[in-house]
């Protein structure tokens, strides 16, 4: 078991008040893997102290050294790889074939990261005169960063590396749910030559978060999390500080007439229970034509039943446990919802464990109405909604009849019509015969209308380095 702590001005401490929590294994909820400090508003300020004083010294530091502590600190995640994908799988519950993917994209990140510590630069514009007119980029301070459970290494690091590269010192709260991965990425930066006084970790619940949102110290904040949480967060910085919000989504998969409908059913099935179900990007929604609905329902339910669940540790386990009993409430409580509302529940043919893990059995609905629960609202876990639409027009209007803008798919193969649909889905990410769910390092990321602020994009090079920068125009002209 592991005894967890807090790192403020470079020490690593109890939380103030010394009241702890527990993370457990939710394969096996009884085992507990590690006390962490509750923190508090008080814990929170101190860290910010700390880092007030220590933000001149690594803003001054030159990129050069930033870059390479980035690298050896992707160095130190891949020593430890092995440690790494247990410790995810018995901490998060992926499974061991997720937990192996996000394990090794975590240190692609910082060295994509660490290249970007020396492309950032300014500009200079034509100006009349011998005036020479010219813009500098600078770190914007203080960088709080709150991230969530359900890629406990792999988000942290696409907004602390940036953060770091750009000069900036992090105060970084992680989920209450994975807080072992939050101290194992602040281990791997330290031992890849951050100085500790550079970064906080501060580790604790939704009164952490908020103290680190509301601190006025703290120049920018980026978050990843549900929408209802953004929106807190959003209200708590105010108008004269940066965020940065990725939240929720209702992600659909629009199916055409001429699809293949075994290659859809797989990428229906991949996005929408992928990672438990657990990703913003996940595919909850099922659009498709009358001519095909039934059988693409057949295909999905059928190719679902082929997924074997259980503790990710086994190494033919394809799909975990939920996170938390959260979670498992959470998802229990909509499939009651969903038949409640007078939806159509297919129940896929995979066998639940008999234990008191957090194991959820993926559940499709059919025979649904736009103005359901199950329709509209986010889920987040292993339930799939269907909604038939008449033809491409039906199926765009429905895509889009959300408040969520965060993915979509569409799957047909005729390139026009998908071109016409990427162009008219209201979503930061369209993909063309792919699941909602995965992106690439280097493309930005970011959704519409609910699901983001729309301010600065994530993921990607110069569009999300801006977040963490401050650009100054410099007038020089000389003197007589």
């Amino acid at each position: 078991m592991t005894t967890g702590s807090n790192l403020v001005d470079g020490q690593w401490v109890p939380s103030a008040s010394g009241h702890t929590f527990r993370s457990v294994d939710p394969a096996h909820p009884t085992e507990v893997l590690g006390v962490f400090p509750d923190s508090t508003a008080q814990d929170v300020a101190a860290a910010v102290d700390a880092l007030e004083k220590a933000a001149p010294e690594w803003a001054g530091t030159p990129p050069e050294r930033r870059a390479r502590i980035l690298e050896r600190a992707a160095d130190a995640l891949e020593a430890r790889a092995d440690q790494l994908i247990t410790e995810l799988i018995r901490e998060e519950g992926k499974s061991r074939a997720e937990a192996t993917t996000e394990v090794g994209r975590t240190p692609m990140n910082m060295r994509f990261y660490a290249a970007e510590a020396l492309r950032s630069g300014g500009a200079t514009y034509p100006a009349a005169g011998q005036t020479m007119v010219y813009t500098v980029r600078e770190p914007v301070g203080i960088v709080g960063a709150i991230t969530p459970w359900n890629f406990p290494l792999n988000i942290p690091s696409r907004k602390l590396g940036p953060a770091l590269a750009a000069g900036n010192v992090v105060l970084f709260k992680p989920s209450e749910v994975t807080p072992l991965m939050g101290q194992r990425l602040v281990e791997a930066l330290i031992a890849g030559g951050l100085p500790p006084t550079a970064i906080a970790l501060i580790q604790g619940g939704g009164g952490a978060g908020a103290a680190v949102a509301t601190d006025d110290r703290v120049t920018a904040v980026t978050f990843t999390g549900s929408t209802d949480v953004g929106a807190a967060i959003h209200a708590g910085v105010g108008p004269q500080r940066r965020v940065q919000l990725e939240m929720g989504g209702k992600n659909p998969t629009v199916v055409l007439g001429d699809a293949d409908l075994d290659f859809a059913a797989t990428a229906i099935v991949k996005g929408a229970f992928g990672l438990s179900g657990q990703a913003c990007t996940g595919t909850s929604r099922v659009v498709v034509v009358d001519e095909i609905h039934d059988a693409l329902v057949e295909a999905v339910v059928a190719k679902a039943s082929a997924l074997r669940l259980g503790p990710g540790i086994d190494d033919d386990v394809t799909m975990g446990p939920l996170a938390s009993a959260a979670q498992l409430a959470k998802y229990r409580e909509y499939v009651s919802i969903g038949v409640a509302e007078g939806a159509l529940r297919h129940d896929v043919d995979v066998p639940v464990p008999e234990s008191d893990g957090y194991f959820a059995a993926p559940v499709v609905f059919t025979d649904t109405t736009p103005d359901m629960r199950i329709v509209r609202e986010e889920i987040f876990g292993p339930v799939l909604a269907f909604q038939r639409a008449r033809d491409v027009d039906d199926a765009l209007r429905i895509a889009n009849d959300t408040r969520f803008g965060m993915s979509a798919a569409v799957i047909t193969a005729d390139l026009g019509r998908a071109m016409a649909f990427a162009a008219a889905s209201k979503t930061g990410l369209v993909k063309v015969n792919q699941p909602t769910t995965g992106m690439a390092m280097n493309a930005p990321f970011g959704g519409y209308k609910a699901s983001s602020t729309q301010t600065f994009k994530e993921q990607a090079g110069s569009s999300m380095m801006q977040f963490y920068q401050a650009e100054k125009t410099i007038y020089l002209t000389p003197a007589g």
